[in-house]
């Protein structure tokens, strides 16, 4: 039987399997309103207006059409007030069983696969990505995240055993893993949908809620998210206001670091990262910073091209390059640097650009209205110090949007900007190496340490791999780990520290609590006679003995040590003076 048969009479059999034991899940409708459909027909943001201080405009990114009427700032005090509803509505879904928070990620699980038209095309229009990059960026990656948390869910998050140690054999050993209560997180606009349902798995799963500020630049979408977020709830007879959505600007996010929040989660630059983790020291509130990332795609002599050409087009022009685990510096061995540069322009030079909802789009527009003009300084950067444009390079005037062409650069070194700052755009720059070494210690020569990807055969690509300075390393594969949802995501030097996602990540939704406590019936902890107050006069010697007998490095040792316990033991206790004259 071939491949293909062997695939359809799995899936038959996998199919039967779940009829058979399919559990019933609540089904969420939750639609666009007409007026998010229709918009504000005629009216367009101009480029170059600054945002208001009170008032978030909603526009999209590839027509510049406004999306809707603006959406009111929170300011400080009402985000407070939303973490307050969410710490009471926290304090009930603390209770809940882990069966009734599986049910409600398999009722969420449930209305995304029912509806990913929408959520792509709400992202879409947000973000400026085509549909594509969303179903990659929001929906399947979330998909795998229910499906690992409601398999492996509970089993991470159960107490587990821990050893007691030589001295405490009778006792048992635990660790608790307990709600941290009200989790923030402060997201980034370049996956609406995911960047808030991404942390909402993991915290209402673990017991917990979450107040999540949503980025300035991609507002509007989060009103779609945030019905459907409460009617999934509801399904599932969950606390109305377990999850909170904010939306502003600095004032908003300082807010929800400082407002009460238990421990914060930001995802974004490394600038803001800084003013994050400052306004979090004066209440002593924990943070996980998942900052920039400027990730090395590593192709050596060895490499299969006709894989990782696709994989490099992709890792370099996905959602326009928006993607903090994005690649954005190729090193690519001399011996295979021509054909790999032919077989990159081939492909490059048949995408195509424009609003997210047209058909047949390959890349989309620039989310922030000022990223176009950041990415085109970088590149007359590396141009002036002598990289070759092989295409793009240049911003479209008369583009009716906010666009960057997508863009090859040969003749690249690390003397110029492109190599050292992070791009967020579709540029595709290429180094030619000469040897493995060489491309690790450029990969290592980076203010960053994300991800990271190698190309190769398996034991040379590993052995490259492995001395890469980041969080995340793939071996020939793009950003694999992020599919691995049991992997955590974060990574080293200017991209942050501690991790989301994964077992860890999921930990971390958690306050560590360590349990020991008798285990063999009818034996108890008593302090031995010399060591009780008032001490014996052979307390320290009995100590001394103790260690000897049980962490001795051998038998003869051990047995050293027992001679000395009942060696001390014999030593008699003289009177002592007390106060008032008195001998005891």
């Amino acid at each position: 039987m071939s491949r293909i048969g062997h695939l359809i009479l799995f899936s038959f059999v996998y199919a039967i399997y779940r009829l058979i034991t399919h559990e019933w899940v609540p089904q969420v409708d939750v639609e666009l309103t007409k007026e998010e459909k229709a918009g504000l027909p005629g009216k367009r943001w101009k480029p170059g207006t600054p945002f208001p201080k009170d008032f978030i405009p909603c526009y999209d990114p590839g027509t510049l059409e406004m999306l809707g009427p603006d959406m009111p700032a929170d300011t400080a005090d009402q985000v407070r007030v939303k973490i307050e509803r969410a710490r009471i509505a926290q304090k009930k879904w603390a209770k809940s069983s882990f069966k009734q928070r599986r049910l409600l990620i398999k009722t969420i699980q449930r209305f995304v696969l029912e509806n990913q038209d929408t959520i792509c095309k709400v992202s879409a229009r947000d973000s400026g990505k085509p549909l594509v990059d969303a179903a990659f960026g929001e929906v399947i990656v979330t998909l795998e995240k229910c499906k690992w948390l409601i398999k492996e869910g509970e089993k991470w998050l159960k107490p587990e055993k821990r050893s007691s140690g030589l001295m405490m054999f009778y006792k048992n050993a635990r660790v608790e893993y307990h709600p941290v209560g009200v989790m923030g997180a402060i997201v980034p606009w370049n996956y609406p949908f995911h960047n808030v349902f991404n942390p909402l798995l993991a915290n209402v799963f673990a017991g917990n809620a979450l107040v999540v500020k949503v980025s300035e630049y991609a507002s509007w979408s989060s009103l779609y998210y945030g019905r459907a977020i409460k009617a999934c709830l509801a399904a599932v007879g969950a606390p109305e206001d377990l999850v909170q959505i904010v939306h502003g600007y600095g004032e908003a996010g300082n807010a929800l670091v400082t407002g009460g929040t238990d421990k914060v989660v930001f995802v974004g630059s490394t600038g803001v990262g800084r003013a994050v983790m400052k306004a979090a020291a004066d209440t002593l509130t924990p943070v996980v910073l998942e900052l920039g990332g400027k990730d090395p795609f590593i192709v050596l002599e060895d490499a299969s091209l006709s894989q990782c050409v696709p994989m490099a087009l992709r890792g370099a022009f996905q959602s326009c390059g928006q993607n903090c685990a994005g690649a954005e510096r190729f090193y690519v061995h001399e011996k295979i640097h021509d054909e790999f540069v032919k077989r990159v322009m081939k492909a490059a030079n048949q995408l195509r650009q424009g609003w997210a909802l047209s058909p047949g789009v390959d890349c989309g527009a620039m989310c922030m209205p000022n990223q176009a003009a950041y990415v085109q300084s970088l590149v007359d950067d590396a141009v002036a110090k002598g990289a070759v444009v092989e295409c793009g390079g240049a911003i479209d005037k008369d583009a009716p949007g906010q666009f960057y062409p997508p863009t090859v650069l040969t003749n690249v070194t690390h003397a110029m900007k492109i190599m050292k700052e992070e791009v967020f755009g579709p540029v595709l720059s290429i180094v030619k190496i000469r040897s493995d070494d060489e491309a690790v210690a450029l990969a290592n020569e980076c203010d960053f340490g994300l991800g990271s990807n190698v190309f190769g055969s398996r034991r040379r690509a590993l052995k490259v791999g492995a001395q890469l300075n980041a969080g995340m390393t793939t071996i020939n594969d793009f950003c694999a780990t992020y599919m691995a949802q049991s992997l955590p995501f974060g990574g080293v030097k200017e991209s942050g520290f501690d991790r989301f996602a994964g077992i860890e990540g999921l930990r971390g939704c958690c306050n560590v609590k360590s349990v020991v406590v008798d285990g063999i019936p009818g034996i108890r902890t008593d302090i031995p006679p010399p060591l009780q107050y008032p001490v014996q006069h052979c307390a320290f010697p009995f100590c001394k003995a103790l260690c000897h007998m049980f962490f001795g490095l051998n038998i003869l040792e051990n047995a050293r040590g027992l001679f000395m316990l009942v060696s001390a033991m014999m030593i008699p206790t003289p009177k002592v003076l007390l106060k008032g004259g008195k001998t005891d």
